[in-house]
């Protein structure tokens, strides 16, 4: 199977890119084909993770639909024969890699729920004992569980890191009514998804929502779902806090990048085969077992 790093249609408009996602511009519609692209550390790897798009297409639509009944989302459908005409002759690249979508005005904020201490939370409980400002219990370990999820939004970078704000400046970016809605349905959509999940053997640590306004000004779940991209998944039947965790997502880079002298800036480094597969291999098993 060929990987797809970036669609190239030459009688249709350039897409717009993202680290993961290109996206083509429609009078009312968003086409989304998600590539092979990876990215760690905000940077984008030169190497594609072969299948990585596919897998993550397909872990978005099955989230879109089981999450219907809490809040409506962007989605329309993922059948290239319901693509506008143009885009049949390129089935090939876009089957099961793409999906159409309603076009809305994304919030500039993303909102993050965490269920445990883990990644940048732990640096900061270390030193603090606060994620993203929030005061925790003493004496939590690494990968501890929360008392109960936090949400913790941050800025959307174009380009470089996003940051981390206060709920008080996600109210002042989109108004405190809207704040508190997307912070109250960011919980929601977390322990459902928790809840789903631990019963398929796997622990959601964390996971990232995006959301944007329809044509009606309806509050709508855009982006990506609860996938290896934007959650940490650990397995649980492994699951001790204080030890390194069974991963589901891209933690496997990350640890590789980690162990390199490398100032996480571009270009990146050269992933090595074995790194590759063990990526794709978690975003497999990650698939196979949300998706039955």
């Amino acid at each position: 199977m060929k990987a797809v790093y970036r669609t190239n249609f030459l009688d249709i408009n350039e897409p717009r890119r993202g680290k993961v996602r290109d996206i083509f511009e429609l009078e009312n519609y968003l086409l989304i084909v998600a590539t092979d692209r990876i990215s760690a550390f905000d940077v984008i790897m030169e190497q594609p993770i072969n299948e990585k798009g596919k897998i993550l297409s397909g872990i978005s639509s099955f989230w879109f639909e089981k999450t219907n009944h809490l809040i409506k989302n962007h989605f329309i459908s993922n059948k290239v024969e319901d693509f506008p005409v143009e885009f049949h002759k390129y089935r090939e690249e876009l089957e099961g890699r793409s999906m159409l979508v309603k076009k809305c005005k994304p919030l500039p904020i993303e909102c993050i729920v965490r269920g445990y201490v883990a990644g940048s939370g732990w640096k900061e409980y270390k030193k603090n004992g606060t994620i993203c400002g929030i005061k925790l219990p003493g004496g939590l370990l690494e990968f501890s569980r929360l008392p109960e999820p936090i949400f913790t939004p941050s800025t959307k970078a174009e380009e470089g890191h996003d940051e981390n704000i206060s709920n008080e400046k996600a109210a002042e970016l989109i108004g405190k009514e809207m704040a508190e809605k997307i912070a109250d349905i960011s919980i929601k959509l977390f322990k459902f998804g928790s809840e789903y999940l631990e019963n398929n053997d796997i622990i959601l640590a964390d996971t990232k929502f995006e959301f944007g306004l329809g044509d009606n000004g309806e509050l709508l779940l855009i982006d990506e779902a609860l996938t290896p991209d934007s959650s940490r998944f650990w397995l649980m039947e492994e699951y001790a806090p204080g030890k390194p965790q069974t991963n589901f997502d891209k933690q496997v880079l990350r640890d590789y990048l980690e162990s390199l002298d490398w100032n996480k800036q571009p270009p990146p480094p050269v992933l090595p085969d074995d790194i590759i597969n063990k990526t794709l291999d978690k975003y497999r098993e990650a698939y196979h077992r949300i998706v039955h």
